[in-house]
């Protein structure tokens, strides 16, 4: 879902499909507390949803 826009600013992340993996699937309701996805960790910074601008916010402090 957001792969396109970090692979055209070159930055470096990682996907992963949480319902053909049970051990990820038990990480993202730990660090998230909840089952929906998208979940995005930025170095720490949970993200629960796909929320743009909260995401462009982090990367920008983290750039």
């Amino acid at each position: 879902m957001i792969s396109g826009e970090e692979q055209s600013q070159n930055i470096d992340f990682q996907e992963i499909d949480v319902s053909k993996n049970d051990e990820h699937l038990q990480e993202m309701i730990k660090i998230s507390n909840q089952m929906g996805v998208p979940v995005v960790d930025i170095d720490g910074q949970i993200v629960i949803g796909f929320n743009k601008p909260k995401i462009d916010k982090i990367l920008k402090i983290k750039q």
